[in-house]
Formats: C-alpha cells, sequence, structure tokens
C-alpha cells in the first residue's frame, strides 16, 4: 500500500498561523497506527499532486487569499482531487477562500473564491479574537467539543449547500449566529487556529477516516485527555470573549 499523501497547500501564502502542525498531526496519528504518511508542501509555481488524500488550507491576509486563489484555480489539481474523493481542510483565510466569494481591503472588495463550499464571506461588525468552543456533532451521533483560537474580521454565511460543522458554545464562529465552519461532502472549513486538529484528535481522526473510507483504532492518551479538560475549563470560566 503507498503512503497516504497529506498535501500541504502554500506555506508561504497560508502559512501565517502555524497551520501547517496540521499535516503534522495527521501523519503522526496515521505513523501510531502503522500506517505510512508523507507530507508533500506546495508553493506556488509548483503543481499540486491531483493524488493527495488530505489537502490542507491555512491562514494568511488579503492579499495572499487573493494568490492563492488565482494560482489554485490556474493549477486545477485540487478541484480534480475534491471531485475523485480527496479530503480537503481549510481553515481561516483557506476556508473563505473555499468558498463562493469574500471580500478584501477597506473598500471591501469582492472576490470570487474556489466555490467548493456554499459559503460567503463579508467584513463583520466586529473582529473575532480570542478562545473559541464549539460543540461537535459526529457521524455516528455523539458529541465532541472544539477549542482553538479564532482570529478574523470577515463574517462567513452559509448556503444551502453546506452545513455547520460545530455550534458556538464561546466564540464568534461564522458570524454570531451561533455556527461555526461548514461541510459540504468532504471539504470542511474552520475558523479555529491552535493547531486546530492538535487540539482536537478527534476531528484530526475524522479527517483521516474520511479520506482512508474506513474507521481507525482509537489511540487513548490520558495526558491530552487531561490538557484538553484543562483548556476547555479555562475557555468556560473567562466567558464570551469580545
Amino acid at each position: 500500500m503507498s503512503a497516504v499523501k497529506i498535501v500541504l497547500v502554500y506555506q508561504s501564502l497560508l502559512g501565517i498561523y502555524g497551520d501547517r502542525g496540521n499535516a503534522l498531526v495527521l501523519r503522526q496519528r496515521l505513523a501510531w497506527r502503522g500506517i505510512d504518511a508523507e507530507v508533500v508542501t506546495v508553493e506556488p509555481g509548483e503543481r499540486l499532486p491531483a493524488d493527495g488524500a488530505v489537502y490542507l488550507l491555512g491562514g494568511g491576509e488579503d492579499a495572499a487569499q487573493i494568490s492563492a486563489v488565482k494560482y489554485l484555480r490556474e493549477d486545477g489539481n485540487l478541484f480534480s482531487a475534491v471531485g475523485a474523493g480527496a479530503v480537503l481542510f481549510a481553515v481561516c483565510a483557506g476556508f473563505q477562500i473555499t468558498g463562493k466569494t469574500f471580500t478584501v481591503g477597506d473598500n471591501d472588495e469582492v472576490v470570487e473564491g474556489l466555490g467548493l463550499l456554499d459559503v460567503e464571506t463579508r467584513r463583520g461588525g466586529e473582529r473575532a479574537v480570542g478562545e473559541i468552543l464549539t460543540r461537535w456533532t459526529k457521524p455516528d451521533g455523539s458529541e465532541s467539543l472544539i477549542t482553538g483560537f479564532e482570529n478574523h474580521g470577515g463574517f462567513s454565511y452559509l448556503g444551502t449547500d453546506a452545513a455547520a460543522l460545530a455550534r458556538v458554545e464561546i466564540g464568534i464562529g461564522n458570524n454570531g449566529d451561533g455556527s461555526e465552519g461548514a461541510v459540504q461532502g468532504r471539504v470542511i472549513g474552520s475558523y479555529p487556529h491552535g493547531p486546530v486538529l492538535a487540539r482536537n484528535p478527534e476531528l484530526a481522526d475524522f479527517l483521516l477516516e474520511l479520506a482512508l473510507d474506513r474507521q481507525l483504532d482509537p489511540l487513548p492518551n490520558p495526558e491530552l485527555d487531561e490538557l484538553r479538560a484543562q483548556r476547555i475549563s479555562f475557555v468556560r470560566k473567562q466567558g464570551q470573549h469580545r
């Protein structure tokens, strides 16, 4: 069996918040299960592999978002891979550009996104900055908490073809309406950094299971569970950030 390919997209544009750590988390969680995996980092001007299992987009500034959309559209392989069943996990700016449109600059110029999520992003009335805690209902119906740090001025609004990834307990989320992130097929967008998959191993395993089309053996880790419990307790004590 060939190694599972995890494609980290355009770190020079979408890598300012340490979201590259999400790729390392996915690779390590596969390695702990004896599954070979490789992380392939692709920069603008280089062709994206079309045979990746998981593609990762991270956070970046306005100009970086515009450039990333341009290069990805010219390349085309991200669209081919998603169409063939690959998983795309997009964080913050990556989430915004994966949608239909987003705005940039002081004049709120509307820019066409990749159109892989039925989501429109516009400048919000306030900037969402701080710890966020959300409730994610997993495919089996059980609930898991997602923790992370949100830092975004854009507010995202979901269309009928996209569903929220989670519901906000503490924080702003997509636009203050209680939703956070979006899911549409195998394309998942979310705002939290952290990196978010390091802080939320169940979400990491969900992406891997989706990409591999099979369940994975659990990886018990009491130390990580205790750390998560401390983070969750801290955020709840701090309450709603503004």
